[in-house]
């Protein structure tokens, strides 16, 4: 089996409101991190498409779920873009309306094959691990990805995984992924189709 390849990403919605949620016909896949993990810049990576994803200078800028269609040659699936969440300058009022949306994105998406949680290489949150606990209590796969790579040297590597271990309280080690020099994509690519196979082949 060939490298799993995406040729293209369109948008295809901008969500504040649960009625606005697209129709669910095709598998999803989630994305969601700390605001500032550089979700952004993750997506346009792995999309190969520099601005389709709008990095904003402010964290917390996405308040919003994004859709984006996915072409590959693979499964085609919708590629979920959620708010990010635990920036502090971010209003009450505005996380106050992330939370739900979200919360009620994950409990009736039927389609929603897995989510991939952003963290950071270089340092772990309360708010990180309290996601992945949500998820995984909620029964949903979840696909841990640290971001920024590249700002761990080679010889930090061992330990940054451990730390990230015991703050995430996992014993699945994350997958690096960079960005700046594509490091850990394809891989990240691979372990998306593997998923979206298991969870779409028929019984």
């Amino acid at each position: 089996m060939g490298a799993f390849k995406i040729f293209s990403a369109e948008f295809k919605a901008s969500c504040g409101t649960v009625e606005q949620f697209l129709k669910p016909n095709l598998p999803e896949v989630a994305i969601v991190g700390r605001s500032n993990v550089g979700k952004s810049s993750a997506i346009n990576c792995l999309v190969n498409h520099k601005g389709l994803a709008k990095v904003g200078k402010t964290p917390g800028k996405t308040q919003t779920i994004n859709f984006f269609e996915i072409a590959t040659n693979g499964p085609r699936f919708m590629l979920v873009d959620l708010p990010g969440y635990g920036f502090a300058k971010v209003p009450e009022r505005i996380r106050g309306l992330w939370g739900p949306l979200i919360e009620e994105y994950f409990r009736t998406r039927q389609n929603l094959q897995g989510v991939v949680v952003l963290v950071d290489s270089r340092r772990v949150q309360e708010s990180d691990r309290a996601m992945i606990e949500w998820l995984m209590r909620l029964k949903i796969p979840v696909m841990v990805v640290a971001t920024k790579a590249d700002k761990v040297t080679r010889g930090h590597r061992q330990a940054a995984l451990r730390e990230l271990c015991v703050g995430l309280g996992m014993e699945e080690e994350p997958l690096f992924l960079s960005a700046y020099t594509g490091e850990g994509k394809q891989m990240l690519l691979d372990q998306l189709r593997e998923l979206l196979t298991l969870e779409t082949s028929p019984s």
